[in-house]
């Protein structure tokens, strides 16, 4: 991920709290080294006056994909190390290697860590760089799905399955036919079938592929012309394999136009999710170098999709990736950001908050930090 030409809400704010932030190279994070590092966190949280506070503070989290199973709220997140990769535009210092799988019995409750669910070291396809993962459960098995770059340094989506929500997981031996790119999410309708959504441009390879063709070359289109869409797909009954060929996802306006290259604050970067509330499908996702939490909403789970507004503002960091779910009668918005590590980008932590629908069906707007 690169930074952005401009500096927008969440790089002017991180300018502004420089001087109270702890920045640090290590492994682990400051709240693990002492207290001294704790209360500096503390105190940016309180000069923030964030609304959440991180949900794990010995490891590095983000990118959280959660998920009722069983009356239980178990989350999917990211691993964030520093590997000490030099930080470029692709995103190659976002160097994780293995996920961990969290759950809660209740909101506000604990978080228990389950230790490692995956390892990359176990996926004999793999190379480097297990980005953002999310889990489904079908009759009893759970499916964990992640990108990973190949042996060819190529994006794919693999999947690994387990008797367990919490793992450990054991992968397919090829990643899915048929995929590419970044940050799957599974989507289970009430009619039970489930659907696979995906994609993410610049450091996550979407704006490669044409089709089933892969151009080495980034080639994006411009000012005026259609912005780059996501994609998705049926999954088979085998949780395994794609059941159709893969198919654009329409983000459209309020007049039926596709956004165009230019929209930053609307057109679709990365970090797609699907909930359904009252017989609408929301389509959110992140816009990437303008750091919105947007959402679209369609009335099937192919869309189209018609831009609806902003779900979570800028937050610390450059990246903003989440997930929606509803536990106990209420909706609630799994996010992150980077305070934990004073500031880093690679370097996050999970957060969740209360999600609100208006009568209207219009999702509220959070400010991750009231000041």
């Amino acid at each position: 991920m690169k930074k952005p030409a401009s500096f927008t809400q969440s790089i002017a704010l991180l300018l502004v709290l420089l001087p109270f932030l702890v920045v640090s190279c290590q492994d682990q994070p400051a709240a693990e080294g002492g207290s001294e590092e704790t209360v500096e966190v503390e105190s940016m949280n309180d000069t923030l006056n964030a609304i959440s506070d991180p949900l794990v503070t010995d490891i590095y989290t983000a990118d959280p994909s959660a998920h009722v199973f069983n009356g239980k709220i178990y989350i999917y997140p990211s691993h964030d190390i520093e590997s000490g990769v030099p930080q470029d535009d692709l995103g190659s210092h976002f160097d994780m290697k293995d996920y961990h799988v969290f759950s809660m019995d209740s909101i506000p409750g604990p978080v228990t860590d389950h230790g490692v669910a995956l390892d990359i070291k176990d996926v004999a396809w793999a190379g480097r760089q297990m980005w953002a993962p999310d889990a489904a459960e079908k009759d009893g098995t759970y499916y964990l799905y992640f990108p990973a770059k190949d042996k060819d340094d190529i994006f794919k989506i693999g999947v690994a399955s387990s008797d367990s929500p919490t793992g450990p997981f054991t992968p397919e031996p090829t990643p899915i036919e048929g995929s590419y790119s970044i940050d799957p999410a599974v989507f289970a309708d009430t009619d039970g079938s489930y659907y696979l959504y995906f994609g993410g441009i610049w450091g996550g390879q979407l704006q490669r592929w044409e089709g089933e063709a892969y151009n080495p070359q980034d080639e994006y289109p411009t000012g005026e012309a259609p912005a780059i869409l996501p994609k998705m797909a049926k999954l088979s009954p085998d949780m395994k394999s794609l059941a159709e060929e893969v198919k654009e996802i329409q983000i459209v306006d309020k007049n039926g136009d596709l956004l165009k290259a230019q929209d930053n604050e609307r057109r679709f970067f990365e970090a797609a999710w699907v909930h359904k509330y009252n017989d609408t499908y929301y389509f959110s996702y992140s816009t990437g170098d303008t750091h919105y939490i947007a959402y679209a909403t369609g009335d099937n789970p192919y869309g189209p999709f018609t831009y609806q507004g902003v779900i979570l503002n800028p937050v610390i960091g450059w990246t903003n990736h989440h997930s929606i779910l509803e536990f106990n009668g209420k909706w609630y918005l799994f996010y992150h950001d980077s305070t934990l590590s004073g500031g880093q980008t690679h370097l996050r932590n999970i957060k969740l908050t209360e999600l609100k629908h208006r009568p209207d069906g219009k999702i509220e707007t959070i400010d991750p930090y009231l000041n």
